[in-house]
């Protein structure tokens, strides 16, 4: 057999798939791959696949798999073919088609495309030693030509085989779709196993085969599965041979995404987990832009874009191939910019499913509570970052009995004139007839800048923590309109009490 290379155009239709092994909580790596697959057949009118790939019952988790689903859902990367939507090639479970694999499989064997292997590890280590390799260099293809009468003396003796495929002689080539032309020389690829002694299939064999039945063109995937391809490649040459393939894939490769210090994002880093980011607040288009970032752009001096643009301009050639780090604070401001480009009612929608899971309105709210959201909303639309800013930016506005608790922080803020500028703003908008924001807001001023001489920094500030309980908060005189003179002056009192 020959050395495999692939080159030439993109096969169509494009048919691309992810093949997530559900053994924990979705990982932003993994959530990338995703998301440049599903632009990528989004682009080009093609097919998204999303398999399973859970034959490592040991590892394998049911929470983990409905956690998937969920993520992909939420981040909106709806798929064509796979579980729970179905398609022409059910089941998407590797789980479920261990007849395929043992079908093919005995194809291979009979073609002579795979051999039984007996040689133990320490047995290719002693005879690399032997011959001044490096014994690390694994196995040798030794058995290649075991004799009937050797692997009968073998069974005999009780010794179990495994199954591995015959690697082509040379080096091996392949055009890598973001990287260019790889080759991995002669010798450095030995003939690999693909399946244990009772036929049981190994990743190594399932993950091509579900491949090449589910005519997938093209394999785009992390950069930690590279060394893997020449042996992918070398099986689908056995594949097409014995009328299981139609096609080889071409590959793309993508780039570590890396964590603090340079090192690789390990599912242990809180980064790295997607729903650390959903409950902060983060929007699902603002998550995929900053996704998106890592690897891509969609041209010179422009971060912020929407899914559909994505779509519209990406392609798998322009992605590179250098790692990217995931910055928090980028994706932050990346995210703060999607909060603003929502259309007025989308955010307001937003945040009430917010304060909704945070508690601050109930499921069915009152009309008055709708009014007073709609109202707020404009107010902080410009401010937020996160959704889960919410709570602690519009909470004051439902606080029952007008119980809102200070802050320590905003308290301690307080300067020695506290209680006068309370006083005197008291007596201020008690005499008030409207309770505008322009009325509130000159009489304020004509109470405290004018009267008392005080810098309108440091006039209003105890006003706000008086009225939100913080120190940063919606505009000021806006939020006491919205509170009615009611509830704004009994906690104006309820402060000024409290400070003697």
């Amino acid at each position: 057999m020959s050395a495999t290379t692939t080159t030439g155009a993109a096969p169509s239709p494009v048919r691309v798939r992810i093949a997530p092994s559900p053994t924990g909580v979705p990982h932003v790596g993994f959530l990338r791959t995703a998301l440049f697959n599903w632009a990528y057949a989004r682009h080009t009118g093609g097919t998204f696949v999303l398999r399973i790939e859970d034959t490592d019952l040991a590892r394998h988790s049911e929470e983990s798999y409905h956690q998937m689903v969920e993520a992909l859902r939420w981040l909106g990367l709806d798929w064509d073919e796979g579980v729970e939507v179905g398609g022409p090639h059910e089941p998407y479970r590797q789980s479920q088609r261990s007849e395929l694999y043992a079908d093919v499989l005995a194809r291979l064997v009979e073609g002579g495309y795979v051999y039984e292997s007996f040689s133990t590890p320490e047995e290719a280590a002693e005879r690399r030693r032997a011959a001044g390799e490096d014994p690390q260099r694994g196995y040798d293809n030794a058995d290649r030509d075991t004799t009937d009468e050797q692997k009968a003396a073998f069974r005999a003796a009780g010794r179990q085989h495994v199954w591995r495929l015959r690697m082509p002689d040379g080096d091996h080539s392949f055009h890598d779709l973001v990287r260019g032309e790889v080759r991995f020389p002669a010798g450095s690829v030995p003939d690999y196993v693909v399946a244990r002694a009772d036929g049981t299939p190994l990743y190594t064999l399932v993950n091509p085969v579900d491949d090449a039945l589910m005519g997938i063109t093209h394999v785009l995937r992390g950069e930690d599965l590279l060394s893997s391809t020449p042996r992918q490649l070398a099986l689908f040459d056995a594949l097409k041979a014995i009328g299981t393939a139609h096609v080889t894939p071409l590959y793309g490769h993508m780039p570590y995404v890396m964590g603090e210090g340079n090192r690789k994002l390990s599912k242990r880093d809180p980064e790295s987990n997607l729903f650390v980011h959903r409950d902060r607040g983060f929007l699902p288009e603002g998550l995929l832009n900053y996704l998106a970032l890592l690897g891509w752009s969609i041209g010179p001096d422009r971060d912020v874009f929407t899914p559909a643009e994505m779509v519209g301009s990406f392609d798998i050639a322009d992605v590179v191939a250098s790692p990217s780090r995931f910055d928090l604070r980028k994706a932050e401001a990346i995210n703060a910019a999607h909060v603003r480009l929502l259309a007025p009612d989308d955010f307001r929608d937003r945040v009430l499913a917010r304060l909704q899971s945070d508690g601050v309105l109930p499921a069915e709210p009152s009309e008055r509570e709708l009014e007073v959201l709609t109202a707020a909303a404009p107010l902080v639309q410009e401010r937020m970052v996160l959704l889960g800013e919410a709570a602690g930016m519009l909470g004051f506005l439902f606080a029952a009995d007008d119980a809102v608790a200070v802050e320590d922080d905003a308290r301690a803020s307080l300067r020695p004139e506290a209680a006068d500028v309370l006083d005197a703003s008291l007596a201020s908008l008690e005499a008030l007839e409207g309770w505008s924001t322009a009325e509130i807001e000159a009489a304020l001023r004509a109470a405290l800048v004018e009267g008392l001489g005080v810098k309108p920094k440091f006039a209003f500030a105890p006003l706000r923590v008086a009225v939100t309980g913080r120190r940063v908060s919606p505009p000021l005189f806006e939020s006491m309109e919205l509170l009615g003179r009611a509830s704004s002056l009994a906690r104006l009192r309820a402060l000024r009490s409290s400070l003697g």
